[in-house]
């Protein structure tokens, strides 16, 4: 069983499971990719640590995944309420693709999967943030019809992801059984792998 296919790989919501692979992800950012999606340079160590705090109660992350390695993510997490964020409130998404994977249009079907996932959480409004000379992110914000405002040295977009419907919940419910499913086959593997050949 697979998740929802995508170019040349899928998208699966991230579980604890896939932390290392999640942060080998963002490890292998380059330098500009790294100031794009943290707002300045990052070392290694923060991005391990960063990886590390990544899987609370209040975080969904999806992962475009190329045989098995996480290429791409989209993240999702509450701002400025002390609440979960199924009990509303606003949210943040950020992004992060790996040079060779993109124009491949994986940013949208992740933001695609981000979006539902704040709207199915009654987010209030989902705000992004990004360089002003990241267009890539800029352009995928207008994608979704979000209102941008432009600052010296940032951009932020913010829109309003409705309310959730049977049809986003059930969505995001069969997306993420789906995906539990092929993390636990995948874990599966890797364990199994591991283990010392049979003498």
């Amino acid at each position: 069983m697979d998740a929802h296919p995508a170019p040349d790989g899928l998208i699966r919501r991230l579980w604890p499971s896939d932390t290392a692979g999640f942060r080998d992800h963002l490890l292998r950012l380059d330098v500009d990719s790294r100031h794009s999606r943290f707002g300045g340079a990052v070392s290694d160590d923060f991005l391990i640590g960063y990886a590390d705090r990544c899987f609370g109660i209040d975080d969904v992350i999806y992962g475009y995944l190329v045989d098995g390695v996480v290429r791409g993510a989209g993240e999702l997490r509450g701002v400025g309420h002390n609440l979960p964020l199924g009990f509303g409130g606003s949210a943040e998404a950020a992004f992060s693709v790996e040079m060779d994977w993109r124009r491949r249009g994986v940013g949208s079907e992740l933001m695609a999967r981000i979006v539902r996932a704040a709207r199915n959480r009654r987010a209030d409004t989902l705000y992004m943030s990004c360089l002003t000379s990241n267009q890539a992110m800029a352009s995928l914000a207008r994608k979704f019809s979000a209102e941008l405002r432009r600052e010296p040295d940032e951009a932020v977009a913010a829109l309003d992801p409705k309310g959730p419907s049977a049809g986003s919940v059930f969505g995001e419910f069969s997306d993420d059984f789906a995906g539990f499913t092929t993390a636990m086959l995948d874990l599966h593997r890797r364990a199994f792998s591991m283990r010392p050949a049979a003498r």
